[in-house]
């Protein structure tokens, strides 16, 4: 018979949402478990996502620079190389830190007790460890939390299931990096590993099945990021009919016979067909929600696998709720976290909080950075059959045009009637960071008028912002430097 313990609270999962649920639950004094399913304690972000990309991101970027340098008054006396199998040795030290400071050594100091295996619910709230260092233990809570989180997916093209492929995933134990790379997709994770993988020497190519890349975002950021990528010399392809992934003989490397990898599409009625020595499949992901017991104890899912939750959280079992990727999108760490902890209040404190959606930012971290948060010019005018928008080329911007970096552009939507800020969309450098204030002010209903009136500090890429509110009252070619 199987050992069992009782909780407050148990989760099975243990990333973001579950460390953000104990944390909560800490707060209130519940007694918490929590069963690790898959990635090692820490899930996504700090194993396989933000963590090692955005390091790796920027190795990638200081081996690019003396390429990617605009000043002549720099000179390097060679060109910079970077090291792959040092490389992912530096990003599995940080990663190691991040997961004990993070997350190991949180648990500790919330007595939360991890149980290392793969758990399936068994009863209402009884998690049971079926395989892993713990197996047979079952762990019961007064309520239950399902943060299974997400893995990559891959599309159902003919052939893709008998060639060997990269994801996010195991891209990072390759330490003999590819010379050539096909990469199927051109969501932020295509685009952020294409351009890593481009700045350490491979030659990328990446397959769009739609009409631009970032095909969830505003058009113009898609846009913008295949010039940009074209510039570099990443090949960008869009508009793929994909009809067969297939093994064949490459030219690539020292081996002009080696094996590698072929995709055949159709572009435009045109057959095509890309090969590379490697294929990098980076379409997307799908919940973690199979194999875990959900229909044993009434969970229901969608379509696509995702836990259906009400807008506290609530699974279809009222004692049972769900909260990160497993939920479906936005498949962001901060947002699972936000999640997590909003199911712990809602299932112990009964507070109904919920969470607009639509004033979370999503970002790109590669170079020119890209950020966005609310409505796309598109879906404005889809919803008002009209759209008040205005764009700023980042070139216009006095801090972009100082340091030589005038990739990309900023565009403000707007309500037609009301003059608050409904959207904004941006490429450029420090996108990343400059997507706080517009997130302000679509959160809070600010106006252009609100933008405009704040005195920004100059010369700073912050200013394109403004510019592009201050578009709606002026025109701005003919405009000087800090005018109100």
């Amino acid at each position: 018979m199987a050992q069992t313990s009782d909780y407050d609270l148990v989760i099975l999962g243990g990333g973001a949402a579950a460390f953000a649920a104990i944390t909560e639950a800490s707060r209130r004094y519940l007694s918490t478990a929590m069963v690790n399913t898959g990635l090692p304690i820490g899930g996504t972000c700090v194993n396989v996502g933000c963590v090692p990309s955005k390091h790796l991101l920027a190795v990638a970027e200081s081996g690019a620079a003396a390429s990617e340098n605009p000043f002549d008054a720099v000179r390097y006396p060679e060109e910079p190389t970077v090291d792959w199998a040092d490389a992912l040795d530096g990003t599995n030290g940080l990663v190691e830190r991040f997961r004990q400071e993070n997350y190991v050594d949180v648990a500790e100091h919330f007595e939360t007790d991890i149980y290392e295996g793969y758990g399936q619910l068994v009863g209402d709230t009884t998690i049971e460890v079926v395989d892993g260092d713990d197996e047979g233990v079952r762990i019961t809570g007064e309520k239950a939390l399902v943060a299974t989180g997400s893995s990559p997916w891959a599309p159902s093209i003919d052939g893709i299931g008998g060639v060997d492929y990269y994801t996010s995933e195991t891209i990072l134990e390759e330490r003999d990096r590819p010379e050539s790379i096909v990469m199927l997709g051109g969501g932020y994770i295509a685009l952020e590993w294409g351009q890593i993988l481009h700045r350490v020497g491979v030659d990328v190519t990446v397959l769009q099945r739609s009409g631009h890349v970032l095909s969830d975002m505003e058009g113009q950021l898609g846009r913008e990021m295949q010039r940009a990528f074209r510039e570099e010399g990443i090949d960008v392809v869009t508009s793929n009919d994909f009809q067969q992934v297939q093994d064949v003989a490459t030219d690539s490397g020292a081996d002009p016979g080696q094996k590698g990898v072929a995709v055949e599409t159709v572009i435009e009625g045109e057959e095509r067909a890309f090969t590379a020595e490697a294929l990098f499949v980076a379409t997307g992901v799908q919940p973690n929600s199979e194999d875990i017991g959900l229909e044993a104890v009434g969970v229901e899912t969608e379509s696509d696998g995702a836990i259906r939750v009400d807008e506290h959280f609530q699974t279809t079992n009222p004692d049972i709720y769900a909260a990160g990727d497993v939920i479906g999108e936005p498949e962001l760490e901060t947002v699972a976290a936000k999640e997590g902890n909003h199911a712990v209040k809602n299932a112990f404190g009964d507070e109904g909080v919920s969470i607009d959606y639509d004033a979370v930012p999503a970002v790109v971290f590669t170079s020119p950075e890209v950020a966005a948060v609310g409505t796309t010019e598109l879906e404005y005018m889809d919803e008002h059959g009209t759209c008040s928008c205005r764009t700023v080329q980042m070139e216009d911007v006095p801090r972009a045009k100082a340091v030589k970096n005038t990739d990309g552009l900023v565009q403000v939507v707007k309500h037609h009637e009301t003059d608050e800020i409904v959207g904004v969309h941006m490429v450029g450098p420090r996108a990343a960071d400059m997507i706080m204030e517009a997130t302000l002010a679509v959160k809070f209903g600010l106006t252009v008028d609100d933008i405009i009136d704040t005195v920004h500090p100059f010369p700073t890429f912050s200013e394109a912002f403004k510019q592009a509110c201050q578009a709606f009252r002026r025109d701005t070619s003919t405009m000087s430097c800090c005018i109100e």
